[in-house]
């Protein structure tokens, strides 16, 4: 069991136009405690992963609110920190929010969702995929909402789609839903090299934590670790690898 310290991330005022938005610590403090945190996820990451290439990290949580998005995006700065080149997606085809926390519009572009649907090998990736601001760091923003996420994400589709995405970047974050309730995660699960969850430490149900563990092993899915997130500076927060 690796021990990591894991604090809340930051949440500041943007005086223009007075909006919470929150801040990439990874980016903003790399020297931070947070950031040491993320790295060392990173860090412990790679170490599992000697006997084979680790390409692409699933992040989800058991439900909403436990702060897996937040934790995709710092994990995928850390990633571009380091000198690899990075896609985040956000695969929360019904309430995504990367487009957010890196601050783009969305309305002028389009996403995941669509990026599936359009796919082909001749595709312009262009179109879809946006720079972060952040260097080697790119987006893909979770697009408009389908009346079917569920097939669309086990389509034939998403699987080429993401066999090509893995030639073209060293590290895939693919930020996902929540579990309970939900089963996209558990699709996606397939895809991924290493399966990350995220908990809360002040909202997480142990129950909740038990019912996710029961959906990825029902798709003989390995959880890879767990981050405990939004604990106090004074406590400990614990990043357990494997089995």
């Amino acid at each position: 069991m690796r021990q990591v310290n894991v604090k809340k991330f930051h949440k500041k005022k943007n005086k223009k136009n007075d909006k919470d938005f929150y801040r990439l610590m990874v980016d903003s403090d790399p020297k931070g405690s947070y950031a040491e945190a993320i790295k060392s996820v990173r860090t412990n990451l790679q170490f599992s992963s000697v006997n084979k290439k680790m390409k692409v990290i699933l992040v989800t949580s058991p439900e909403s609110g436990d702060g897996k998005s937040m934790t995709s995006a710092n994990l995928a700065v850390a990633y571009a920190q380091e000198g690899k080149r990075v896609l985040i997606i956000d695969c929360d085809l019904r309430r995504g929010r990367q487009h957010k926390i890196f601050d783009v519009n969305r309305d002028n572009t389009s996403g995941y969702s669509d990026l599936i649907l359009d796919y082909d090998k001749d595709i312009i990736y262009k179109n879809y995929i946006v720079k972060s601001g952040i260097k080697k760091l790119y987006i893909l923003t979770c697009g408009p909402t389908p009346p079917n996420p569920i097939e669309l994400l086990s389509s034939e589709n998403n699987k080429n789609l993401l066999d090509e995405l893995k030639s073209k970047f060293d590290i895939i974050i693919l930020d996902c839903p929540p579990v309970v309730g939900l089963s996209d995660a558990l699709v996606l699960s397939k895809y991924s090299d290493a399966n990350i969850v995220v908990v809360s430490s002040k909202k997480t149900k142990m129950e909740s934590l038990k019912e996710l563990k029961k959906a990825f092993d029902k798709v003989n899915s390995t959880i890879t670790g767990v981050i405990l997130n939004n604990v106090k500076q004074s406590r400990k927060s614990y990043y357990y690898y494997g089995e």
